[in-house]
């Protein structure tokens, strides 16, 4: 069998644009007619580079391949331009190539990729949401607290038992900040009229986005240690693994990071030195399912679990519940609200989102179909990135 074919859709999420503005989605062919399909998990170019920068990754090391042969296409495209490091941009494609290869493997052996990985262990998955405006909102959800625990009581009637939320201050490319006094005391009390109102029927998930110094983020997080967060996460930015390690060292919530890193040499560095109690890899950006497997199994060895992110489209997601399903260590999975809307209609068949879990597909390979006709129906025509910070 050999990969013949390749078809890229970038597909433009419509307002709200919730799990980003666009999500990069490649489908390639084989010989055989057996296709399999990926996702590239923000890539920080424009969509319409990032499509060329896809069609120029499969022409050289794609096209005529085994679909089989992951390891070696991995280090194939892994080692490209002599790189052989954790590069976001080539990272992303190879990601979305190697979903692709892996659904087109479970797809020609009538299994799916949970089964080709160790074999089920969980039956069902816990899900969690972000809080998210609705818009008739007279107040904004993600600065006042009575909304929020408003919110946070829908999504606990709909199902859910975990919901997540950021507090703090809006990130920027000027962060790390030392927090204020002001911001400490607004975000405590945004977080305590959420747990009052849902008590200790609802998990509470710390959503920073490495707003903090590592001095900052310890303050903070004993302020909040009281309202028993589930975690807290990406407090500092990415970049420094050491500073990671000293904020987790000082607080008692459990530190959970990880959507920002890629491969399992990032992996590795942040778990050797306990920078991180949950990791959140991106099935879209760390090197796709079997790097993930392997990253899973690092965490297993320093007793960590993993909750996979999603802040992308419903291709990522599938990726997701396969990895989630054959992981033992695996803690909750990501959802954007309850796979509705866009995650439902770009799918021949949606993910099956049932009473705050996530049913593991029985179909081969990822378990999904993308819906083509859907995915043309919605180009991106925007000059905006999938994600970008305030200056």
């Amino acid at each position: 069998m050999k990969i013949k074919e390749l078809k890229v859709f970038t597909v433009g999420n419509p307002p709200p644009h919730f799990g980003g503005r666009y999500w990069n989605i490649l489908k390639i062919i084989t010989d055989s007619g057996i296709s399999g399909i990926g996702e590239a998990y923000s890539i920080p170019f424009h969509p319409s580079v990032v499509e060329k920068m896809i069609k120029d990754v499969f022409e050289r090391h794609v096209l005529n391949k085994d679909p089989f042969k992951i390891e070696k296409l991995y280090r194939n495209i892994f080692s490209t331009g002599y790189s052989q490091r954790p590069d976001l941009s080539i990272m992303g494609i190879l990601s979305a190539f190697e979903m692709a290869c892996w659904d087109i493997v479970g797809k020609d052996l009538n299994k799916p990729i949970y089964e080709l990985l160790g074999g089920k262990v969980h039956e069902k998955l816990r899900t969690y949401t972000y809080l998210y405006p609705k818009k008739n909102d007279k107040k904004n959800v993600y600065s006042d607290g009575s909304l929020a625990a408003e919110r946070a009581n829908e999504y606990l009637k709909q199902g859910f038992t975990a919901i997540k939320f950021d507090p703090l201050i809006e990130y920027t490319v000027l962060d790390p900040k030392h927090l204020s006094i002001k911001h400490l005391n607004k975000a405590e009390e945004y977080i305590k009229k959420v747990r009052d109102s849902v008590k200790n029927n609802c998990d509470l998930l710390i959503g920073t986005h490495g707003q903090m110094t590592p001095s900052s983020a310890i303050q903070f997080a004993k302020l909040i240690e009281k309202y028993k967060p589930m975690w807290f996460e990406e407090p500092i930015p990415p970049s420094n693994f050491d500073s990671m390690g000293f904020v987790a060292k000082n607080c008692s919530i459990p530190i959970a990071t990880g959507e920002r890193l890629s491969t399992k040499y990032e992996f590795n560095k942040i778990l050797q030195i306990n920078g991180a109690n949950i990791v959140q890899m991106n099935l879209g950006r760390v090197g796709g399912i079997l790097e993930a497997k392997k990253i899973a199994a690092l965490a297993e060895i320093h007793f960590a679990t993993i909750a996979p992110h999603l802040y992308c489209g419903p291709v990522i997601g599938a990726a997701n519940i396969q990895i989630s399903t054959c992981s033992p260590n695996f803690l909750i999975l990501e959802s954007v609200k309850k796979w509705e809307n866009l995650y439902s209609d770009l799918l021949i068949k949606p993910i099956k989102w049932q009473d705050g879990f996530i049913i593991p597909p029985t179909e081969p390979g990822l378990g999904i179909e993308l819906n083509e006709e859907v995915a043309i129906k919605y180009p991106y025509k925007d000059s905006k990135l999938h994600l970008e910070m305030k200056e």
